[in-house]
């Protein structure tokens, strides 16, 4: 079959692309900014088109869904003001363009069927989506799935660092809502098999799941008894408002809370399946589908093993800027705040090429870890992401992931990584890093912080922090050079300085 994939730069999606092609599938793959599919390891395989959702009229749609056969729909406007705007908007365009294209089916990845008029806003906007789909005129499967446990998935990393990080938890009283949570690879085994084997006329919605139903509060017990932690303690408590709850757990976990919230909302309502109607066309495995404790330890597997396949972190950030790095020509005029810094380095250009891409995460930011620990809980407190997201892979970057509080821009291997801040700011910016050669052949690290700063905001802002910049950029630059000089050629493991 040709699939399209949209999507294909989220969680889901970019877990689908790669077993599509092991199944034999063609795939398309849409999405608003190519770039950053651009290294990901299966982008010689795919066809990559640029299209926007959320435009209207835009023919690219249209285009994309010549010849194609089924639509993987796996988008969602997730943390941004107007969600459920955003999702109905660009749940209409896809469908038009479906039908203009004759494509043969559509196949939708939503949430728990919201059976409550006071529902989430979040489940409620899945629901019009799997609505908007189903009356389409084109055949459609919906598959409504509640938490979903897997290396890197929001949901998972909510359970894994509220449990890890409190042993003794005050709770909200949702978490005595039964949930019956499903693990990726289950997931993922649907939306292959959604390709072939629903006949074509059919058209309606499944809940999907694991065996396991259980209440929050159980979760997190069994994932500490899986993890090897002490036993949890959870006591329930009225005042934690859904609000109240969603900023606790944005505080705790690397979950920001503009994504906290809805997650949370979806929460306070029961998510058990109705049926298993789905067994009848993708029959269960002969072992059962996977338990919640294997798909926990899968999951922790995958984390220690540095195997993280994706993570919900590395989905575009909803609201934030997208504009590559301006040249200079262009802002000419107008004010751009630089810090440029460079140190000789005694050193092969590999020894510093491994220091620079395997900076940020566990491995740190090289200077001054309370400044920058400082700067990252500011950013949480007025709703920002934070340092916590970490990175995917401790030594490999590419175009598009998440980087703590950057987005990783542009990535040349061995010459430079670009990086754009993703953090609260009233302006733009970067910080670029770069492996160079003086006039005399010498070996240099060069490094830039470029700052665009928005109305008096901008430009006091930059004026506050820029005294500690000798501190932070300077020590960063002394530090990423000394850690290249002591690290040996044939050292590939540990670069953190």
């Amino acid at each position: 079959m040709r699939c399209l994939v949209t999507g294909a730069t989220g969680y889901v999606g970019g877990r689908l692309v790669p077993r599509l092609l092991a199944a034999g599938h063609e795939v398309r793959c849409l999405t608003r900014d190519p770039r950053r599919l651009r290294d990901v390891p299966w982008a010689g395989r795919v066809e990559i088109v640029q299209g926007d959702l959320v435009e209207e009229q835009d023919e690219r749609l249209t285009d994309a869904m010549r010849d194609v056969d089924v639509v993987y729909y796996l988008v969602h406007a997730l943390g941004q003001a107007a969600f459920e705007d955003v999702d109905r908007l660009s749940a209409l365009n896809l469908a038009v363009a479906a039908v203009d294209a004759g494509v043969q089916r559509i196949v939708y990845l939503g949430g728990p069927a919201p059976s409550e008029k006071t529902a989430s806003p979040h489940l409620r906007s899945r629901g019009e989506v799997a609505d908007i789909f189903l009356r389409s005129g084109v055949p459609t499967v919906v598959l409504r799935a509640a938490v979903i446990i897997g290396s890197g998935s929001a949901s998972f990393e909510m359970l894994r660092y509220l449990t890890e990080r409190l042993p003794v938890m005050i709770t909200p009283r949702w978490v005595h809502n039964r949930i019956q949570p499903i693990a990726i690879r289950d997931v993922l085994r649907y939306l292959v098999a959604a390709a072939t084997v629903f006949p074509v006329p059919l058209n309606r919605a499944f809940d999907i799941g694991g065996p396991d139903v259980l209440t929050y509060a159980e979760m997190m017990r069994r994932y500490a008894v899986v993890a090897g932690l002490p036993p949890r303690t959870v006591l329930p408590v009225r005042a934690l408002t859904p609000w109240l709850s969603s900023h606790w757990v944005g505080l705790v976990t690397p979950v920001p809370n503009r994504i906290a919230r809805p997650l949370v909302g979806s929460l306070i309502h029961e998510a058990v399946c109705r049926e298993h109607d789905i067994a009848a066309f993708v029959p269960d495995p002969h072992d059962g589908l996977t338990g919640f404790d294997l798909a926990v330890r899968l999951a922790l597997r995958r984390i220690r093993d540095a195997d993280v396949e994706t993570r919900w972190a590395n989905a575009a950030l909803p609201g934030a800027p997208s504009d590559p790095l301006p040249s200079d020509p262009a802002w000419s005029g107008g004010t751009v705040y630089r810090d440029e810094r460079s140190r000789t380095v005694e050193a092969a250009p590999d020894q510093l090429w491994r220091v620079i891409e395997a900076i940020g995460g566990q491995n740190g930011w090289h200077s001054f870890p309370l400044a920058w620990s400082v700067r990252g809980w500011l950013d949480r407190l007025v709703g920002g992401v934070g340092l916590r997201r970490g990175r995917r892979d401790p030594h490999r970057l590419y175009v598009g992931e998440a980087l703590d509080f950057w987005r990783v821009e542009e990535i040349v291997p061995g010459e430079l990584l670009r990086l754009r801040a993703e953090m609260k700011l009233p302006g733009q910016a970067w910080l670029e890093m770069r492996v160079a050669l003086d006039q005399r052949g010498r070996l240099v690290y060069e490094q830039r912080a470029v700052f665009l700063p928005r109305g008096l905001a901008g430009h006091l802002y930059w004026l506050a922090v820029a005294p500690f910049h000798a501190v932070v950029f300077g020590g960063m630059a002394r530090n990423i050079a000394r850690s290249a000089e002591r690290l040996p050629l044939t050292e590939t493991a540990d670069v953190s300085g």
